[in-house]
């Protein structure tokens, strides 16, 4: 999100479409996500309770239920292809998004589009990637960048910097 926000500032006119996955909080304990898009609407992604009737035959991860009709309605019409868009950031391509069978066919599709891509996967406990995930990090035009705590704050601006070259000057 701050390469996204670094990006919108200091160049406004750029066509950006994606989504962002956030944290639902209360009184301190993570109770579930959502996807946020750009444009700042919101859906669910996961919950720790059930909402509906429905939610018992919703895929598990930890102790969430992921609710990807929600997901997939606000998600998967940010991947649609138009062809003013700059740059497409998805955050992130992670094990509920991947309950969707839609999603990973869509993302390849941006792949394909030849628009920038800047997207977030999570490094899996096991070392071993979902067969989907690895898929991406083998693509031809993919650069990996492995955050951790230590460079975080470099890679942003390094990140920000490559972007720069490739987008469309304002």
């Amino acid at each position: 999100m701050r390469v996204y926000e670094t990006l919108k500032l200091s160049n406004p006119n750029l066509r950006l479409q994606g989504f962002y996955t956030q944290e639902i909080r209360q009184g301190g304990d993570r109770v579930g996500f959502e996807v946020v898009t750009l444009d700042g609407r919101r859906a669910r992604l996961a919950c720790t309770s059930i909402p509906s009737p429905e939610a018992h035959r919703w895929p598990i991860v930890g102790k969430f239920k992921v609710d990807v009709a929600s997901f997939e309605s606000m998600a998967l019409p940010e991947l649609k292809i138009k062809q003013d868009t700059n740059l497409f950031i998805i955050d992130e391509v992670g094990k509920m998004e991947l309950f969707s069978s839609s999603f990973f066919p869509s993302v390849l599709n941006v792949l394909q589009s030849n628009i920038p891509l800047l997207a977030t996967v999570p490094v899996p406990k096991s070392g071993k990637d979902i067969p989907a995930v690895a898929r991406l990090k083998n693509h031809p035009g993919a650069t990996i960048v492995t955050l951790d705590q230590s460079n975080r704050d470099s890679m942003k601006e390094q990140i920000i910097s490559q972007l720069l070259d490739i987008l469309p000057k304002s």
